[in-house]
């Protein structure tokens, strides 16, 4: 029962995500006034249809995906509408305000979550004091006699490089570029310096060196108002670890830990379990992916349409269908490949 409940939520998830990203493109287009005949929830056979003026709107039996079909586009058989009303007779800008359109909207809605979560919780986590709460048992720390309560005011890296320490930051970051030798710790004990040098420990799990302590989160409480400015932060920095983490793929940087669909509903399977305020930063952080994915100039994904649209404008003729069927292709084939490579990842995980 509990998979059965699982898939619902996973499903139901996806649908949030792709109907909101498709919502994007239907608005843009009847903006511009381009004919769109159907907009679909769902692939596959009709199960029920409603016609509003000229856009009729689907419900289809797989619950996995959906469409907007606009006159003008490859497979559309739209072929008396005029060309103007098409989205090859629109403005350039406009046919690439319609493409960024539902990326444009996942990232909206990502940003309508954080924002909301961070109003409903009405506080935030600021930098930790960098005092030890705990120190973990057969760590680095452990094994030079570091203890609880310690503050750390300096560190000295094997660099030679110095940093006074006010916050958990400073040392996070003092340690981002680490990659061996000895840090020197300097910390207050009942009004005393004292200095210890620590080797930190690789860590295969998390990819990284660790000293072994842990220090108390912080927080702080807000008014209502700053609830936009630090959801539109949360916003920025999952952005740019998402922009980060694509970069280290094309870089061959990663790649073991690319999920696919499998991957995904296993973590959406783990965050359900952990409430509904988890799950709904799921759906946003989700969202962003795939808004941003879409983005990458990778033919047959949005960002890729929007780069032939420039090079045609560019060349001052469109592509010849040979040429776009030949480019499109290429990126199915990408898309596949990164599918199947995800997929591959995800099943042998489970072993």
């Amino acid at each position: 029962m509990e998979v059965i409940v699982n898939i619902l939520i996973f499903i139901v998830i996806l649908s949030i995500i792709i109907v909101v990203h498709e919502l994007g493109h239907l608005i843009a287009a009847k903006k511009f006034h381009v004919y769109c005949s159907e907009f679909s929830i769902g692939m596959g056979p009709i199960l029920y249809q409603k016609k509003n003026k000229e856009t009729a709107f689907s419900i289809r039996a797989i619950p996995l995906g959906g469409f907007v079909q606009m006159a003008g586009e490859e497979g559309s058989d739209l072929e008396n509408v005029p060309f103007e009303r098409t989205i090859n007779g629109i403005k350039t800008w406009q046919q690439v305000v319609v493409m960024a359109a539902g990326a444009i909207m996942n990232v909206l809605l990502a940003w309508v979550i954080f924002v909301g979560i961070v109003m409903f919780r009405g506080q935030v986590q600021v930098p930790s004091d960098p005092i030890l709460n705990s120190i973990m048992d057969q760590s680095p720390a452990q094994a030079v006699g570091m203890q609880p309560n310690d503050k750390i005011v300096k560190m000295v890296l094997p660099s030679g490089d110095t940093i006074m320490v006010e916050t958990f930051d400073d040392i996070v970051n003092g340690m981002s570029d680490y990659a061996s030798g000895n840090i020197i710790f300097t910390i207050e004990r009942n009004g005393e310096l004292m200095d210890f040098s620590v080797e930190p420990k690789y860590n295969e799990e998390t990819n990284s060196y660790l000293v072994g302590f842990q220090v108390a989160a912080k927080t702080r409480s807000i008014a209502w108002y700053e609830s936009f400015v630090y959801g539109t932060k949360m916003l920025g920095e999952m952005s740019v670890q998402i922009v980060a983490a694509f970069a280290n793929l094309i870089r061959g940087i990663g790649l073991k830990d690319v999920s696919g669909p499998v991957g995904i509903y296993q973590a959406t399977a783990t965050v359900a379990s952990s409430g509904l305020l988890s799950l709904i930063t799921w759906i946003g952080l989700l969202s962003v992916n795939v808004g941003l994915f879409n983005l990458f100039p990778i033919p047959i994904l949005d960002g890729g349409r929007i780069v032939i649209v420039l090079i045609e404008k560019a060349v001052g003729h469109r592509l010849s269908e040979k040429v776009q069927t030949g480019i499109m292709m290429i990126g199915l084939l990408l898309i596949a490949a990164l599918m199947i490579f995800a997929t591959a990842n995800d099943i042998l995980k489970l072993f």
